[in-house]
């Protein structure tokens, strides 16, 4: 049952991406040429989310309400409003300042969950990589076009 509650939410964080979608407003952007391609969004997130699933339920399992499941909560909030920020209210910069949140706290749950269990905490160091690209590509994105 635990694994299907932590399942679900990363599920439901994960549909803020299928609300606010990137849309024409965001194809009418100037991108760095390093942008990956759009087949690629879906995809790494995807595995990334099984991945967050798995290390939240790893660490409940094992520890149960603790700072790092506090953490975990956090960070799929914080993950989840992302889309709203950039996509829905078309407000790049907060949605930068969101990022740098969202990686500080993904920061503080491998440190926290290490004790608890190496493996989500391990499973969080792709995110941590996959969430620092997407702060560059903000960055940039908001850099390119901040005249407009």
């Amino acid at each position: 049952m635990a694994a299907a509650t932590f399942a679900l939410l990363a599920f439901l964080a994960a549909m803020s991406g299928a609300v606010f979608k990137p849309g024409p407003w965001y194809d009418t952007l100037r991108k760095p040429s390093w942008t990956p391609p759009k087949w690629a969004f879906p995809t790494v997130w995807s595995i990334l989310y099984v991945m967050i699933a798995h290390a939240g339920w790893d660490i409940w399992t094992k520890a149960g309400w603790s700072f790092a499941i506090a953490l975990w909560v956090v960070q799929l909030i914080l993950n989840g409003c992302w889309s709203w920020f950039f996509f829905g209210l078309k407000r790049m910069d907060l949605a930068l300042f969101e990022l740098g949140l969202l990686w500080l706290t993904i920061l503080g749950f491998i440190v926290t969950a290490w004790p608890i269990s190496a493996l989500a905490s391990l499973l969080f160091v792709p995110y941590l990589l996959w969430v620092s690209a997407a702060g560059l590509l903000n960055l940039s994105v908001l850099r390119l076009n901040a005249a407009e």
